[in-house]
């Protein structure tokens, strides 16, 4: 819908099943788009076509992501004019063409994420060296919350060997809850990491996946290894922490999509006994080597 607002044209082939998207001789012209739905994906498309697009492109309803900022930030480098970095709101005035740069993408959060998680279930003293920290928007934070320590050292992260870690309360008492949000609110990725997370902490959380179906659908794999989860409907689930009293226990699963599958390997990093995953490409979708990675600092991973 976005790129028929500028201009754009869509074909299909009744034959190959495939669309066809050719831009006008005049070239694309500039408009309004009110997004459906806030996507990191959809925005970054739309922006990349209005920065050459003839005339002013407005996006409401953008993704505000770290992604979507530091690609507007390179084609500003590039020539391109966009106004309203960070917000959900963007102005693009179009150019004639965009000049070569040079850039460094930014480190990914959700292995941060997921390392920090990793290092409190596994009672590993890790540091994350160039972690962009000023990028991580509420992440750390989230993770403080069930009581993990992380230690800030300039663009590093340090998260100390802990034997126990305690979930917080909100302020009346009640059980604490996690939900995910478009940025700058809690990413959808890093919820199955802290839900493997709170198992073996002291205290309880409820765990509540507003964003997408079916990502609480691995919590019977943790149940098996020995978790205590109460699965309320398919986006809330209760975590009641064990305290580290009953460890989990190794056994054979299939990873069911890249975040789960991260999950399910801290499970049986931290787990007794030997696991086996099966369906470890969804992992290597998100976790470029993370066996060689992993087994780098420790971990005895052995990829069949």
């Amino acid at each position: 819908m976005g790129f028929q607002k500028l201009g754009a044209e869509f074909k299909y082939d009744d034959d190959k099943d495939i669309y066809y998207v050719e831009q006008p001789k005049s070239g694309l012209s500039g408009a309004y788009l009110h997004m459906d739905e806030i996507s990191v994906t959809g925005t970054a498309n739309v922006v990349m076509a209005a920065v050459l697009a003839k005339g002013k492109t407005t996006i409401y309803n953008a993704a505000c992501e770290p992604y979507v900022q530091q690609l507007c930030r390179m084609l500003q480098r590039m020539g391109a004019k966009i106004d309203g970095l960070g917000s959900n709101l963007l102005h693009i005035e179009g150019v004639e063409r965009l000049c070569g740069t040079e850039h460094r993408c930014l480190p990914d959060m959700i292995e941060i994420g997921s390392f920090i998680g990793l290092a409190a279930m596994t009672q590993s003293d890790i540091t994350i060296k160039n972690a962009g920290v000023e990028h991580l928007g509420i992440i750390p934070y989230t993770f403080e919350r069930l009581g993990i320590r992380i230690d800030r050292k300039g663009d590093d992260l340090h998260i100390p060997a802990q034997e126990h870690y305690e979930i917080q309360t909100f302020i009346d008492g009640s059980i604490l809850t996690i939900y995910d949000a478009p940025w700058p609110g809690f990413t959808p990725d890093l919820m199955s990491i802290v839900l493997v997370v709170a198992t073996q902490a002291r205290g309880s959380v409820l765990v509540h996946q507003k964003m997408f179906e079916s990502r609480l659908f691995f919590v019977d794999k943790l149940i098996d290894m020995g978790a205590q989860i109460i699965l309320c409907d398919p986006h809330r689930a209760t975590v009641i922490g064990l305290d580290r009293r009953y460890p989990l226990r190794g056994i054979e699963m299939t990873s069911p999509d890249i975040r789960a599958g991260q999950a399910l390997l801290i499970a049986a990093l931290s787990a007794k006994g030997k696991s086996v995953i099966h369906n470890v490409h969804q992992i290597d979708r998100g976790y470029q080597h993370i066996d060689r990675r992993l087994n780098a600092i420790g971990a005895n991973i052995r990829r069949m």
